[in-house]
């Protein structure tokens, strides 16, 4: 899931995306808060890793600052978890949760071995909530 381990190591190799100004500072405040565990799994040393962060193996990924995924529309469902606004999608191997709501968009990837999988975003809604709701989920 857009994340791939290099060697033996425990380095994840991840691109970062490459928004705004205002939305790097953002990305930057998110990226300070977030947890060393998600779902049980210890967070990875990710490369370049300035907008991105993984936990696990298989790897949870987390990119800040994605473009608005193409499936999502105003009709698409959108779930909350902790006070934050999620848009679902089935990826390969598990599922892409992508932020709904805030300036930034936060992308989650969760590999179907921690099904359910949405329960990695309850272990990541503190830091996303450093990203301001801009219009809550309906």
């Amino acid at each position: 899931m857009l994340a791939s381990a290099i060697g033996c190591s425990r380095t994840v190799t991840m691109a970062d995306a490459n928004p705004s100004a205002a939305v790097r500072a953002q990305c930057a405040a998110l990226m300070g808060a977030l947890p060393e565990i998600v779902l049980d799994q210890h967070r990875r040393t990710v490369d370049p890793g300035q907008l991105s962060a993984a936990w696990g193996d298989p790897t949870i990924t987390l990119k800040c600052g994605v473009d608005k995924p193409p499936g999502l529309g105003a009709e698409s469902e959108c779930f909350e978890v902790n006070g934050v606004g999620w848009f679902a999608e089935e990826a390969e191997g598990g599922y892409l949760f992508t932020t709904i709501g805030r300036p930034a968009y936060v992308q989650v990837g969760v590999p179907s071995k921690y099904a359910p999988e949405a329960h990695a975003l309850v272990d990541l809604a503190e830091a996303v909530k450093t990203i301001p709701v801009k219009q809550p989920c309906l």
